[in-house]
């Protein structure tokens, strides 16, 4: 392919030519623009996508800004730190979400009620021992009135000590992983985890624990099967996304 100049490729186009013979047919004209079209257009065209992809990138950058500033991540008190022991809990983006609150903000307290499963890590878990996880919300339906404690949002046995330690929960599920959601106006809810050695014990539910998550007496499950200090523990704590503050403060602008 031979590139020209600006110069010579203003006298060879279709426009000089017809200026320097001025009533004069061309009968190559048409062929000639045809041949010349391919590198006038894109350029044109370069130019504007090129434009729009930086202001695309500026408003993204904006928006992670915007987000980002809006975060607070908060630990819990201190009275609610001593369940906290070697136990990790992972939510998208999130991360580790033990011994904290929820964060209000990019609206986590409403996506984690839709989140899949989180993933559950204990690195202290032996090879070859199996372990039991349980997951419990104390404060149903509300922490002032828990008259439905414990209420049982994940129950697992028989989980491998080395898919333990990389996060992977498979083993015989007896209670399907139910999602953190705290009844709107019910103040913050704990969520709880729990991991107990198996001792090569068969765990299952009794008929009544089957029919309700609620109002579960997990004390006499653990008593039943002997279960007694778990290996590892932690907590985080939430409220519902309609009581959040930024969802508050939204609404009254709107009025």
């Amino acid at each position: 392919m031979i590139l020209l100049s600006s110069e010579e490729s203003q006298a060879h186009s279709p426009a000089k030519a017809a200026a320097l013979c001025p009533g004069s047919p061309d009968p190559g004209a048409g062929h000639r623009a045809a041949l010349w079209a391919p590198f006038q257009v894109p350029i044109n065209w370069n130019m504007r996508l090129a434009v729009a992809a930086l202001w695309l990138g500026l408003l993204m950058v904006a928006a992670e800004g915007e987000e980002d500033d809006s975060c607070v991540y908060e630990a819990l008190p201190d009275e609610d730190t001593a369940l906290c022991k070697r136990l990790e809990v992972f939510y998208p983006v999130l991360g580790n979400v033990g011994c904290m609150f929820i964060p209000d903000c990019n609206n986590y307290r409403w996506k984690i009620t839709h989140w899949d499963k989180p993933i559950v890590k204990f690195s202290g878990a032996v090879d070859d021992e199996k372990y039991i996880l349980v997951m419990v919300d104390p404060d149903a339906p509300s922490r002032y009135n828990p008259r439905a404690r414990f209420w049982r949002h994940w129950l697992v046995t028989d989980i491998q000590g080395t898919d333990l330690q990389r996060g992977k929960i498979k083993g015989k599920e007896l209670s399907a992983y139910q999602p953190p959601s705290p009844p709107a106006h019910s103040g913050f809810h704990r969520y709880q985890f729990y991991i107990y050695l198996q001792k090569g014990k068969t765990i299952s539910l009794l008929p009544k624990e089957n029919k309700t998550r609620g109002s579960w007496e997990m004390d006499k499950f653990l008593n039943r099967f002997h279960l007694n200090e778990p290996e590892a523990s932690t907590q985080f704590m939430m409220l519902n996304y309609q009581d959040s503050a930024t969802l508050q403060a939204s609404k009254e602008g709107g009025r």
